[in-house]
């Protein structure tokens, strides 16, 4: 059987058909995701649906003409985000993405974000989607004729299959913020406390439920882009940790049992059961960062065509280096402090090297995702006993790797196939149309 996964990414609209008789990705293909919407205001990070939406069209049609007998159709995409609908299903806004962060500005009483949180008595961060809203209810940016929103993966749901009202599954509604995750459900009264209408919420569905079809093809209600990842990269999720690294980065590891972690997300698994999730907010960006740097700093010396800058940051001899340069890089704060900023200590005289400050990155970077790891309780860390990479920034970067085996102790896999989100939404669509369920679908990952 074979089954088409479509990943909405901040930077790329993917799409992979997934072959379950051969286990392979017989196809894999990616657009750019060029619908940010230039804007005035440095906090506001939106994206224009109708393209995303065209650029999802593209890509199934495109597939289906190339692969007869398609049996499903997944999708998946950034989480947090919010897009209004009118009662029509017609979107009547922008895509306020993950990244927006409009309720961090300042309110009377701290930021939207703080004052919504102390409301509600559930920590939201500013770019979670009940949190954007509460700002634009506030400053009456809603739309008159909204009715719902939803995340652009449950737009393009209900458009593929001509549906008037979005449906959403746990693991996209949890990223609204304000969700009991034990009752997996919104918690309606606490948001009736801070003004929202609740009757605007979508409503809340199994993950990988059938939602309806598109030209006779059944298509699955939407996955969050951190479990797809985590169900497209991991072939045994009780003994595998994920290292992941693009423009962000995450590490997750599974749990059956629901805890708060300081420092962490708990966020709802398919089927049942949860992922702990340490997420950074720059990961793969921190080394973009350091590569405009060199860039620039060449550029200011009058060589305008410089040499491949990432390989020969890749190249630098790591392990031999000594006294080194602390990086701290949360340069673009983190979800509970968006305040906060990177900083670089530990400068001698011998160490203010570009060697030293390429080092100092790489480490900032996976130190982060190491401490959150430590975070996660010990009965869960115990059980694990492999590592799974994914993402392009571990992919093309060898030494970073390095770095994340010698600091996690686990030598790194990476699935055969790339594109590993929108194999997770293939994957969901072959359990949400009888193929397997998601606690053994990943039988199904090949590994390099």
């Amino acid at each position: 059987m074979k089954y088409i996964g479509i990943d909405i990414g901040t930077t790329s609209v993917c799409g992979a058909v997934l072959d379950t008789a051969s286990r392979r990705i017989v196809t894999a293909v990616t657009q750019q995701n060029r619908s940010f919407i230039r804007t005035s205001n440095s906090w506001e990070r939106i994206q224009d649906t109708a393209k995303i939406l065209a650029a999802a069209r593209r890509i199934i049609t495109g597939l289906t003409a190339k692969h007869s007998g398609i049996a499903g159709i997944g999708v998946t995409g950034q989480m947090h985000g919010i897009v209004y609908v009118d009662d029509n299903g017609d979107v009547v806004s922008p895509l306020y993405t993950w990244q927006d962060t409009r309720a961090g500005l300042p309110h009377r009483y701290g930021t939207y974000a703080e004052r919504f949180s102390r409301i509600t008595g559930y920590p939201v961060a500013p770019g979670f989607g009940l949190a954007t809203h509460f700002y634009n209810l506030k400053n009456n940016i809603v739309p008159a004729c909204t009715v719902s929103f939803c995340t652009i993966m449950d737009y393009i749901v209900m458009k593929l299959t001509g549906n008037r009202s979005p449906k959403i599954d746990a693991t996209n509604a949890a990223s609204f913020g304000v969700f009991d995750l034990r009752k997996r459900c919104f918690d309606t009264k606490a948001l009736a406390q801070s003004g929202i209408d609740t009757t605007m919420l979508p409503d809340v569905v199994p993950s990988a439920s059938i939602a309806g079809h598109w030209h006779g093809i059944p298509v699955v209600t939407a996955l969050g882009d951190n479990q797809a990842s985590f169900l497209g990269s991991v072939r045994n999720i009780e003994r595998t940790a994920l290292v992941n690294f693009g423009t962000g980065a995450q590490v997750s590891a599974f749990t059956e049992k629901f805890a708060a972690i300081d420092g962490l997300d708990t966020r709802p698994f398919p089927g049942g059961g949860y992922l702990f999730v340490g997420a950074s907010l720059c990961g793969g960006k921190s080394y973009a960062l350091l590569e405009r740097f060199f860039r620039k700093t060449i550029a200011c010396f009058g060589v305008q065509q410089p040499p491949d800058i990432y390989a020969a940051m890749n190249d630098i001899d790591y392990d031999s280096l000594t006294d080194r340069l602390a990086v701290d890089t949360r340069f673009a704060g983190t979800r509970t402090d968006p305040a906060r900023r990177g900083g670089i200590s530990n400068m001698s005289m011998d160490n203010l090297t570009p060697e030293h400050l390429i080092a100092g990155f790489l480490d900032g970077m996976v130190n982060e995702l190491a401490d959150m790891y430590r975070a996660i309780p010990a009965r869960v860390r115990t059980r694990v006993q492999s590592l799974t990479g994914s993402g392009n920034g571990l992919r093309k970067n060898q030494l970073l790797k390095h770095i994340v085996e010698k600091r996690f102790g686990y030598a790194m896999r990476f699935p055969a196939h790339v594109e590993e989100a929108a194999v997770g939404a293939a994957m969901a669509a072959a359990v949400g149309t009888g193929h397997g369920d998601f606690a053994t679908i990943g039988k199904l990952i090949r590994y390099e």
